[in-house]
């Protein structure tokens, strides 16, 4: 009887253990290939909405949302002089492609693309030819190229299911530092982001700029670009960037942020983020929001302002008009500035060897991609980044 009793215990220990392992899939309903491509379907995890977005900052919950965003773009560049029937079914194709990217790579939850890509294509095209709802054309072709894309393709981000994705981003912590230029930084993105800062600017010189920033309303500015297709749809990313970043509250946020960290107001911006007695000051992710944003807010002010503005005054005297390093002089938004990326990874990939390793081991018939919710970056556009860095594994390959 004791026996039976310590076997029975036994089996509901495993049946506990075995429940434990499915619990979290279970809690995270599997996505059918029919719900993804149906439009009105709003995905859900943790009983929230998984938002996409356009741009990086234009949300959406289905992708009924993003046609009427669409529809709503074509209104209003239907009545901007400048642009004609063509351009606009381009710029509407490509903005629903896009969009349709944006929902399956996500950056919160893998299903969407885990059921892409556990589908064939004869199946994605039968699941698209039984949609009762209404669609855009182009909407098919638009699913069949995101699925032929990501087959082949991986996501190069910091919190990437892969390790090897994990690692290849410039969000990858080393541990042992990197030596750039001189200096010690904890990561690439540490350098990519402090470069941007003159090496005399201090913490000081940017709350006072914060300050000029917060005393303008920077409506009239914003809607001049908005009305412009000639600016706007070069510059799509970076207008949506500022929208967001010249908002009240995120400059007050930035405020707020240089008053933390252990920042004094004498402090040199660019020194801060370098490896000093303490590794890891900023985390990466400090990285990006604080000092990238700030300071391609500033440079982006500075580039698309008029030339009469008296603010590119105001930015140049902060040296916010060129990037500093050296003897260098560099545009922000230059092919100069732009190669820099390729200079830290030849370091980063060429010359360490654990990094060497990895992306040399990553097979050559896989395209090595960048997505983040379809957004850009102002001082590197995505497909150069994307571009640099197949072309440095193509180099470690060759040296390794």
């Amino acid at each position: 009887m004791r026996i039976a009793r310590q076997g029975f215990i036994r089996d509901v220990i495993y049946v506990l253990a075995f429940l434990a392992t499915i619990a979290g899939p279970l809690r995270a309903q599997h996505i059918s290939l029919q719900a993804l491509v149906t439009p009105s379907t709003v995905l859900q995890k943790d009983r929230h909405p998984v938002t996409f977005a356009l741009h990086g900052f234009i949300e959406f919950k289905s992708l009924n949302e993003l046609f009427v965003y669409i529809d709503l773009q074509d209104q209003r560049w239907k009545a901007a002089p400048g642009t004609d029937a063509l351009q606009r079914q381009l710029v509407a194709r490509d903005l629903l492609r896009r969009g349709v990217e944006s929902r399956v790579v996500s950056m919160v939850d893998e299903r969407p693309l885990e059921t892409l890509l556990t589908h064939t294509a004869e199946e994605l095209r039968a699941a698209l030819a039984t949609v009762k709802e209404p669609v855009p054309e182009g909407y098919a072709e638009a699913f069949l190229s995101v699925q032929q894309k990501w087959k082949h393709s991986l996501n190069c981000w910091s919190a990437a299911p892969s390790i090897p994705a994990r690692v290849l981003s410039n969000w990858y912590p080393i541990a042992e530092g990197i030596e750039l230029y001189g200096a010690n930084y904890d990561s690439t993105e540490h350098f990519w982001q402090a470069v941007k800062y003159h090496p005399d600017v201090t913490v000081a010189e940017l709350s006072t700029l914060l300050d000029v920033f917060a005393k303008r309303d920077w409506g009239p500015w914003l809607a001049l670009i908005d009305q412009d297709p000639k600016l706007y749809f070069p510059n799509a990313y970076s207008v949506e960037f500022l929208r967001a970043n010249l908002a009240p509250e995120r400059l007050r946020w930035f405020q707020q942020e240089l008053a933390t960290h252990g920042l004094r107001p004498e402090e040199k911006a660019r020194s801060a983020q370098q490896r000093g007695a303490t590794a890891f000051r900023f985390t990466a992710p400090d990285e990006k929001a604080l000092w990238g944003d700030l300071a391609d807010t500033f440079y982006l002010v500075y580039t698309l302002s008029a030339q009469n503005d008296p603010i590119r005054k105001t930015l140049a005297e902060h040296h916010f008009n060129f990037v500093y390093l050296g003897d260098r002089k560099m545009e922000f938004v230059s092919e100069e500035f732009r190669s820099l990326m390729l200079e830290i990874w030849r370091v980063k990939y060429l010359k360490m060897a654990r990094f060497r390793e990895v992306i040399s081991n990553i097979p050559i018939e896989i395209r090595l991609e960048h997505f983040l919710n379809d957004g850009d970056s102002p001082d590197i556009p995505i497909p150069q980044y994307v571009a640099y860095l197949n072309q440095i594994r193509d180099l470690a390959r060759a040296k390794q």
